[in-house]
């Protein structure tokens, strides 16, 4: 059974809602606001122009370390991974460093020997690394992006657009560790016994802040991908050369957080279902979504259960599911589970043994 269902909202709950007084502006090159959950653009200029993007880079490093699951894997660090000028996390040839501890020198300190010794560990070298990057990117839908380096200096083929990171931003804080690292201020590495920082000041000057990026080189200018959150409601910002990024980012995030909303969305579902192999009816139910939107968007949901259910089935088994979308992307999934149990009556247990038995002789001829 399958009902597309538009959810309508009155004019009077949306006047309970500020509208927008005034278009928020940067001084960057390029910028995008968007809601990380449904991915609308809040905000945005010169959102899909090519630009370098300097450390920003390490965001793609970094979660493909993530997705590798293994953070007490050990890594002996070489000379090759640590030849490279920039920003460090302080790597000698010799040391034996965890994953874990690469991730957090990675993001909080930013560091290119990290970021190299992540690449010539997991695929032997970077120009190997720079094709999983490309591959990750086209994977997930970046279209105006391309890596040559696993920690952003300076080439000519290396560059992405404000909405590309945006949207690879969204993508790496669904990953539970990358989101526990990147929002953390400080972490002590147990390869040295010391500190990193975090050059992300947001996460001490922006309620709700939780990362993600900072990143400068001089043909780059200064870049920041941030990312906060408050309630149910997330948001990224990403500016490219914005020689006030700071300031910039805090307006951008007021801006998204004054035009959002969260919406409880409850579904219609038929009262009763009926069983194939049993007298008595099903109860079901789906529990409502919390979901975090701005004014404009427009919510529809697919009630998808069976044509047929056959018992037997528990209180609580899963029997179909709604989904959720917003402006027609998919944004939630809502279990139908069974409120009651239903079990096979003798009667229909015969019956259905008989119609079995006619099917199985129609398919062995």
């Amino acid at each position: 059974m399958k009902k597309l269902y538009s959810l309508i909202f009155s004019l009077a709950l949306l006047f309970t809602f500020s509208l927008p007084t005034a278009a928020v502006t940067t001084s960057a090159q390029s910028a995008v606001l968007i809601n990380a959950d449904t991915l609308r653009v809040i905000y945005e200029h010169n959102m899909k122009t090519r630009l370098p993007m300097a450390s920003t880079t390490k965001i793609m490093t970094g979660l493909l370390l993530a997705e590798q699951n293994t953070p007490q894997k050990t890594v002996t660090v070489t000379r090759e991974m640590i030849a490279v000028e920039g920003s460090s996390m302080g790597l000698k040839a010799g040391d034996t460093v965890s994953y874990k501890d690469l991730l957090y020198g990675l993001m909080l300190a930013s560091g290119n020997d990290a970021a190299n010794s992540i690449a010539i560990s997991l695929c032997g070298s970077t120009d190997e690394f720079a094709k999983l990057m490309n591959n990750k990117a086209k994977q997930i839908g970046l279209k105006n992006t391309n890596f040559v380096t696993p920690s952003g200096l300076d080439d000519e083929n290396h560059y992405t657009t404000a909405y590309d990171l945006a949207i690879l931003t969204a993508c790496a804080l669904k990953n539970d560790e990358f989101l526990k690292v990147v929002s953390t201020k400080s972490a002590k590495l147990e390869y040295s016994g010391g500190y990193v920082n975090n050059h992300n000041k947001l996460l001490k000057i922006y309620d709700g802040a939780i990362g993600v990026k900072t990143g400068f080189t001089k043909r780059s200018g200064r870049c920041l991908v941030s990312a906060a959150k408050r309630g149910n409601v997330t948001l990224i910002a990403v500016t490219l050369n914005d020689k006030n990024d700071w300031h910039d980012h805090k307006n951008l995030l007021d801006f998204g957080f004054q035009n959002s909303r969260e919406e409880s969305v409850s579904f219609t579902l038929p009262s009763h279902v009926r069983v194939a192999n049993s007298n008595n009816e099903l109860c079901i139910k789906a529990n409502p979504i919390v979901c975090a939107l701005s004014l404009q968007d427009d919510l529809t949901y697919d009630v998808n259960l069976p044509s047929f259910l056959f018992a037997p089935i528990k209180k609580g088994d899963k029997v179909g599911e709604v989904v959720v979308y917003c402006n027609g992307k998919s944004i939630a999934i809502s279990n139908i589970t069974a409120e009651n149990s239903v079990y096979i009556t003798e009667k229909e247990n015969q019956i259905f043994k008989i119609l079995n038995t006619y099917l199985n002789l129609i398919r062995s001829f």
